[in-house]
């Protein structure tokens, strides 16, 4: 399954967003526009349905923080996060709904306005329902989140747990213990301990297969292993060929940026079976690398077929013929808040693609600002 159609209202820069996703999706549009924050919106409900409603909202600071400061009154204030969940041959077999506002008095938790799922089209849970009424105390909490509650749904609340986030961090892999330690982290600290919790064989595979990929984009580097030293400390450790006749060895604290990005990227990959979000994977990648990402997601995805969401300021990310322009979203920000559209339904793309320029040429400049030259400017004397 993947999430094949996202809705938003009222939330962070978007004051209503009606999205259609496909199994790799590209998002594109200027700083400050939403990428990050459309991503957030499915990190939403992957902390919702794993962590609780209470909690999601807390880890942004509350609903103020999460509210879309351009909606004005839109959607009564509230804020609107709608997952429709399926496959090509059935985009519509789930649908989830949550709707939430403010308490109108006491200590304005959060609690909800509306939670709704639906499953072919037939609505199986509907609330506020009569409990709910009864006992408004119960609108602090999703059924999503509880198994005595989520039986008939279950299904979905275990795919939107399945949701990973990954914006790797080299200084963290190389050096963990500076940051505290938190599990499944997006920033990769326990990212060789994840590796090393990972059974033997699989996590064999799964090496073998990132040296392959490595091969093709540093060819110095050979044989890289998971080892562990003398003090029980895990690390990534590969062979450097040089001018020299015997290699020298190599671990992730001599890795370049680059080099220990993909790593975490190439492992993301193979260990999730649930949607994959990124942010700007290309970074520290040189522009041929970033190149055949596209078709790096579309391998990886015949054989354990995670989704691939990610947002992008690259080009070159965009220059394979093989992108659909369904597949990439424009965010187009404005004094109402950010608009999401997907560029096949922007004529300006559809036209310069029909001159046989690639999508990467018709929506980067869409997305830039209107006066980056005048950057420089500002600052000269």
């Amino acid at each position: 399954m993947r999430i094949t159609h996202l809705r938003l209202a009222n939330w962070r820069n978007f004051k209503s967003a009606d999205v259609d996703l496909q199994n790799r999706v590209f998002i594109v549009g200027p700083n400050a526009s939403g990428k990050s924050n459309l991503l957030d919106a499915l990190r939403f409900l992957r902390e919702t349905a794993s962590a609780g409603f209470q909690q999601a909202v807390g880890n942004r600071g509350g609903l103020t923080r999460v509210r879309c400061l351009a909606a004005r009154n839109f959607n009564h204030g509230h804020v609107t996060i709608v997952a429709t969940i399926g496959d090509d041959n059935q985009p519509d077999m789930w649908e989830y709904e949550i709707t939430f506002k403010s308490e109108s008095r006491g200590h304005r938790r959060p609690i909800l306005h509306r939670e709704r799922v639906s499953q072919d089209g037939r609505i199986i849970l509907e609330r506020p329902d009569k409990r709910d009424l009864k006992d408004s105390e119960l609108l602090i909490q999703t059924h999503l989140e509880q198994v005595n509650t989520n039986e008939k749904f279950r299904s979905v609340s275990k795919f939107l747990t399945s949701i990973s986030y990954l914006h790797l961090v080299p200084q963290f892999v190389r050096h963990p213990e500076r940051v505290a330690g938190v599990d499944n982290d997006p920033f990769g600290t326990d990212l060789l301990l994840q590796m090393a919790k990972t059974k033997q064989r699989t996590r064999e595979k799964r090496l073998r297969h990132i040296n392959q990929a490595l091969k093709m984009a540093l060819p110095q580097l050979d044989n890289m292993e998971l080892k562990q030293d003398d003090i029980g400390k895990w690390h990534l450790q590969g062979r450097y060929e040089h001018w020299r006749a015997h290699p020298a060895f190599q671990d992730e604290r001599d890795f370049s940026d680059g080099t220990l990005r993909l790593i975490g990227l190439l492992w993301a990959l193979q260990e999730q079976k649930g949607p994959v979000l990124l942010e700007e994977p290309e970074l520290s990648l040189h522009s041929e690398v970033v190149r055949w990402l596209p078709s790096l997601f579309h391998l990886i995805q015949k054989e354990s077929e995670p989704q691939v969401i990610l947002t992008t300021h690259s080009p070159n990310m965009l220059e394979d013929e093989a992108v659909n322009p369904r597949e990439v979203v424009l965010l187009q920000p404005g004094t109402e808040g950010t608009n999401a559209v997907t560029s096949d339904t922007v004529d300006q793309v559809n036209e310069v693609i029909k001159m046989g320029f690639s999508i990467g040429d018709s929506i980067i400049p869409l997305s830039k600002p209107e006066n980056p030259h005048r950057l420089a400017l500002e600052f000269a004397p």
